[in-house]
């Protein structure tokens, strides 16, 4: 097992949870800034070429875990592993954001989703080999299609 250590926090405009997009047909276009710890900035050179990046974090005011769950934007309960929930036994977040630009040891994006001062723990460039067509939403695709009728 390793202890993750955080390379740098989150400024967002998200105080609570309950300023976050949810449900169907959530945008997530607030933007913030990536603020990476001074020891960590070389390891983003070159990532200006890139427009979009993988952002892994914490759930770091999340307690506990239950392994179904009702999401917001379902009736239905899912397994976790199925959802976003930040109820998770590894409380570890996952989020796409557009990289707008980059001053120094600060990324400013578009596309946040998590509470200010969140602890981030790594950033890769987004990358998809994936052709759009043969993705699937599973669930989500079926709560989207009830809730619109």
């Amino acid at each position: 097992m390793f202890t993750p250590q955080p390379i740098g926090h989150a400024k967002t405009p998200y105080q609570s949870t309950k300023q976050i997009p949810k449900g169907p047909g959530a945008k997530h276009e607030a933007e913030g800034v990536l603020e990476i710890l001074p020891q960590f900035e070389a390891g983003l050179t070159d990532i200006e070429g890139f427009s979009h990046l993988f952002v892994l974090w914490v759930f770091d005011r999340s307690e506990g875990f239950e392994l179904l769950g009702t999401p917001p934007i379902d009736n239905r309960p899912h397994g976790v592993f199925a959802t976003r929930s930040p109820r998770r036994p590894n409380p570890v977040g996952l989020t796409v954001v557009q990289l707008l630009r980059r001053e120094g040891n600060s990324l400013h994006v578009r596309g946040v989703d998590m509470l200010d001062g969140t602890p981030i723990l790594d950033l890769k460039p987004y990358l998809s080999s994936i052709p759009p067509e043969t993705l699937r939403r599973g669930w989500v695709a079926d709560a989207e299609a009830r809730s619109s009728k």
